[in-house]
């Protein structure tokens, strides 16, 4: 399945991203953002865990974000819990020189409409760490609404962080 915008696209992710994916993971200002680990990850564990991610079509959506000129820049994904009709939100763009133009706000926009839309969702959740303010501020444009923080929960280069829960729900969308 492929979610079309006017600036990206949302397509799968395929073993020919693997070597992208390992470059951002292993550079330390994309991967402050993330939950990954803190030292990136192998080629040979990259392709390892895009192999995995055909055994969770049910329960996880996972899409790399392209741009309309077919570039690789990031991804993101829809972790389901489909009993509560509900999703957890992740989403990265790793080729910093597509940050701050919008990349990311559609590719949200594209997903959380596919999720509330098309998979009949009723809420979906997202942590954000709280030095990241772009995020933040984007998740708050949407409509997630802000329902509690994880105290000092991230360990970054010798100091703690807290963790922002925020969420949606389909009404709100």
């Amino acid at each position: 399945m492929i979610l079309k915008g006017g600036k990206v696209s949302l397509r799968p992710i395929k073993l020919d991203d693997a070597p992208r994916f390992v470059k951002w993971l292993k550079d330390e200002e994309v991967r402050k953002f993330l939950s990954a680990n803190p030292k990136g990850v192998s080629l040979k564990e990259e392709k390892e865990w895009i192999k995995s991610l055909a055994k969770k079509k049910k329960s996880e959506k996972h899409f790399a974000i392209d741009t309309k000129e077919n570039i690789h820049i990031g991804s993101l994904a829809l972790h389901l819990n489909l009993k509560n009709k509900s999703a957890k939100l992740g989403i990265s763009i790793g080729d910093k020189n597509y940050w701050g133009k919008g990349y990311g706000i559609e590719a949200t926009q594209l997903l959380l409409n596919h999720g509330f839309t098309k998979l009949k969702l009723h809420r979906i959740e997202l942590g954000v760490y709280n030095y990241n303010k772009r995020a933040i501020n984007l998740y708050k444009k949407f409509g997630f609404k802000k329902e509690g923080v994880k105290r000092e929960a991230v360990f970054w280069k010798g100091k703690f962080y807290d963790l922002i829960q925020m969420g949606i729900l389909q009404k709100e969308w």
